[in-house]
């Protein structure tokens, strides 16, 4: 079983302010930078929890380890097999964001309070996750999506894993008064 770290992330959580701020977490990967804006106002809970990862350290280093062209772009697993989490789960926020081109969401398994630190970028439009997926977020510009288009061009093998690694070198989260 993996660590638990829910009481690094609660402790993360205490200094984030979602009336005071409006938040992004920067992803800097070796293809390039993902700046991303968070939906608090449909999925706090998401939108914190993936702040509170990112404030600790847990993204930093992480691959996206599933990739399908035309569909989406996955990482956030610690063990890289899409099989990991950070040792707890999330209840699902199911809101009326759609699953567009550049849509933050988080993946979960058949469960749907299963959502852990697993996350997927849409690539082009796919409606049928709407209300099955927590949308929480999307790309901030079109130069965060053309790095999420270039990992999404990468060639995969059988199993949807890049044949050349995507890394999540280090993730930041941004605060911005509002």
């Amino acid at each position: 079983m993996s660590k638990n770290y829910q009481p690094e992330v609660l402790e993360a959580l205490k200094t984030i302010d979602f009336e005071a701020n409006n938040y992004q977490i920067e992803l800097n990967t070796n293809h390039g930078r993902i700046l991303l804006d968070l939906l608090p106002d449909v999925a706090p809970g998401h939108c914190g929890n993936m702040l509170g990862l990112a404030k600790i350290g847990f993204y930093d280093g992480l691959i996206f380890h599933r990739v399908i062209g035309g569909f989406m772009i996955q990482g956030g697993c610690p063990s890289g097999t899409g099989t990991g989490g950070p040792g707890y789960n999330i209840n699902a926020e199911f809101n009326s964001t759609p699953h567009v081109e550049g849509v933050l969401s988080m993946a979960r398994s058949t469960s749907p309070n299963s959502a852990g630190s697993q996350f997927f970028i849409c690539l082009g439009s796919h409606t049928h996750l709407d209300n099955q997926y927590t949308a929480f977020g999307r790309t901030a510009d079109e130069a965060s999506m053309e790095v999420v288009r270039k990992i999404g061009s990468l060639s995969v093998d059988h199993g949807d894993r890049p044949k050349t690694s995507a890394v999540i070198e280090s993730a930041k989260v941004i605060a911005t008064p509002v």
